[in-house]
């Protein structure tokens, strides 16, 4: 399967993109002051698991398709 240099260059960006937003939402989720990650005590509630499933689930997505983005872009170079 060929894919076109706008694909390619589009599927790169979004698996680079996919990375800053959710490492950015870790770092917003691992230091939450609202309560809603962390209980009094300091124990993780079941909606910072929830969303660090999440989180992970979209780094695997965004590295899939980054990494598809990237061979596209590699093979349209070499011609």
């Amino acid at each position: 399967m060929k894919l076109s240099r706008p694909v390619s260059w589009f599927l790169l960006a979004f698996g680079v993109w996919s990375w800053m937003i959710w490492t950015t939402f870790v770092k917003n989720l691992w230091h939450d002051a609202s309560g809603l990650a962390f209980d009094a005590a300091d124990k993780p509630t079941t909606y910072f698991w929830i969303h660090l499933a999440l989180a992970i689930t979209s780094f695997l997505l965004g590295t899939a398709v980054g990494v598809i983005g990237l061979r596209g872009v590699l093979a349209l170079r070499k011609k």
